[in-house]
């Protein structure tokens, strides 16, 4: 045997003799760390996909109490809204409790919508913005159903220039406002929508049509 020959062997066996005593002392280690990496694996694929049959399973159900609603079966949306807001799913429950608002609202139990909407804003769990939302539905309602001081307490505060809402609440207020023959608060409300450039174009429109009224009505001096 060469010389080169035996140095190789040589090395070969002193690299399996480190391979095994490495093995000897990490193998099992690594065995549950691969075993545990699979596991892991398997758990969270596993919990996707309960994840999103729960969800469709809401979503599903959710359109379908869109559906009777938009058929004009109130009664039976609400049913189907009110299961919804107790097993379901994610944002779904929130949904169903505004949209049950909603449709009492299209019932023509305003009473009822609006304490609904008053519930979703007063609850601290629920994300501000969604609050917001509910305040300034309440809000559209009582300008036919309740006092400039109904609509005032709930939108007030989202009139300010920051607030993202502040154009509809804006309008909320002035039609509240006029409709309460409180014309300089109203004219007030709408030339501020009117020139807002961040507010939508339907709504500058509809406050200058309105601030055009109040003048032309002689009530604004």
């Amino acid at each position: 045997m060469s010389d080169d020959s035996f140095i190789r062997e040589v090395n070969d066996e002193m690299r399996r003799e480190q391979a095994q005593k490495l093995w000897d002392r990490f193998g099992p280690a690594l065995l549950v760390i691969a075993v545990l990496v699979v596991l892991g694996t398997a758990a969270f694929v596993g919990y996707r996909y309960w994840d999103e049959t729960r969800a469709n399973r809401s979503g599903d159900a959710f359109s379908q109490a869109l559906k009777l609603a938009n058929d004009g079966k109130n009664d039976d949306a609400l049913a189907a809204l009110d299961q919804l807001e107790k097993d379901g799913y994610g944002a779904y429950p929130l949904l169903a409790r505004m949209r049950a608002a909603t449709v009492k609202a299209n019932k023509g139990d305003v009473a009822a919508a609006v304490k609904d909407f008053d519930d979703v804003a007063a609850d601290t769990a629920i994300p501000q913005g969604l609050r917001d939302m509910a305040r300034l539905r309440a809000a559209l309602l009582l300008v036919d159903h309740g006092s400039f001081a109904d609509v005032s307490s709930r939108v007030e505060a989202l009139t300010s220039d920051t607030n993202t809402l502040r154009h509809s609440a804006r309008e909320a207020l002035g039609l509240a406002a006029w409709k309460e023959g409180k014309t300089q608060d109203a004219l007030k409300l709408f030339d501020q929508i009117a020139s807002d450039d961040g507010a939508p174009r339907n709504t500058r429109e509809r406050a200058t049509l309105m601030s055009e009224l109040i003048r032309g009505s002689g009530s604004a001096s």
